[in-house]
């Protein structure tokens, strides 16, 4: 659930640039504006659910007798995933490419389904068009080109990228140092990194009640951290600032303890119209990069009357557009998994 509504709201943020005078409390706050928006808070609460997920799926591998080492490779092979596809959508991103754009971005992201489309098991044609789709790839890097002559490259990632390295560096932490919380702890401390893994010893034997509060009290705990911090340092996402971190991961824990609750007692069915974007995180993400061809092929204006809040009515509703896409693929068999 967490992970669902983060990522709808972040395909909701992400429609912002086609249309005018968004609200400034939706928006990205600028480098030195003290303050935050639902856009710098949405990213780094993706980052919270990433980092939940990963005991959970690291126990899950160990409990199905997966050794160290092949756990290792799999980390090694979803960080490569995210990192080339981070890499491919930042260099459309970052400057004006040479040739048929639309067209591109297109053949893009065919390529991402069919390396990393969840294909049936067993499945003998999934091989080869796995080869198909890096083939694809290899020649669009190749072919890329900018205006002033210059190649495909790493540049900053992307938000997938970036993704990829956090995911890294937390998966293999936590491979390490599972049996061994307390270097968790320090690692948060270090890197101002929420892991709520770190708690999971600490309160298996504690009430669901008991569990709540201590969850509540550590989003007012983190709050309180980062009013403090906010004395020193203003709050920017660009930064990275030390405010900006313990406020968004106070939201993230009280959000999270919140829909633990929610679970917990059946409230549950509200979840059901947007759960792909929990279970098909990575192909709802993708989806908008499809329109994005279509938009760049179109070459169109935005309408004078897509502003304020009308514009943002447009935003929630392509948002849920993605959504029924990607429930559509998801039935057709498509579904990006690494």
């Amino acid at each position: 659930m967490f992970r669902g509504i983060t990522m709808l709201l972040m395909v909701f943020v992400n429609e912002f640039w086609k249309v005018y005078n968004v609200p400034h409390f939706l928006e990205h706050f600028a480098t030195l504006e003290d303050g935050m928006g639902l856009s710098d808070i949405v990213f780094p609460m993706f980052l919270f659910a990433m980092g939940m997920s990963i005991p959970y799926a690291l126990e899950r591998r160990r409990e199905k007798g997966y050794s160290t080492e092949s756990t290792l490779r799999h980390i090694l092979s979803r960080t490569l995933a995210l990192l080339v596809m981070g890499t491919f959508i930042c260099n459309q991103e970052s400057r004006q490419m040479l040739g048929n754009r639309a067209l591109w971005v297109l053949l893009m992201v065919t390529g991402f389904f069919l390396c990393w489309n969840q294909y049936p098991k067993e499945w003998k044609p999934a091989s080869w068009l796995k080869a198909l789709g890096a083939l694809l790839l290899m020649g669009l890097a190749i072919y890329y080109r900018t205006p002033d002559g210059a190649l495909f490259q790493g540049l900053w990632w992307g938000i997938l990228g970036q993704i990829g390295w956090m995911y890294l560096f937390c998966a293999v932490a936590y491979l390490l140092f599972r049996e061994r919380p307390w270097v968790l702890a320090v690692l948060w401390a270090a890197l101002c990194l929420m892991n709520l893994s770190v708690t999971d010893w600490k309160l298996q034997k504690q009430t669901a009640a008991q569990r709540a509060g201590i969850g509540f009290a550590a989003a007012a705990v983190l709050a309180v951290l980062g009013m403090a911090a906010h004395t020193g340092w203003i709050i920017s996402k660009n930064l990275g600032t030390l405010p900006w971190c313990l406020f968004v991961s106070a939201l993230s824990v009280a959000l999270y303890t919140l829909l633990r609750l929610a679970e917990r007692n059946g409230i549950t069915g509200w979840f059901k119209p947007i759960s792909v974007a929990g279970t098909a995180t990575l192909t709802v993400y993708m989806i908008p990069y499809l329109f994005i061809a279509l938009w760049v092929a179109v070459s169109p204006t935005p309408a004078p009357w897509l502003t304020g809040w009308v514009g943002v009515a447009k935003c929630a509703l392509m948002a849920c557009i993605y959504i029924l896409c990607a429930w559509g693929l998801t039935k057709a068999g498509v579904k990006l998994k690494i």
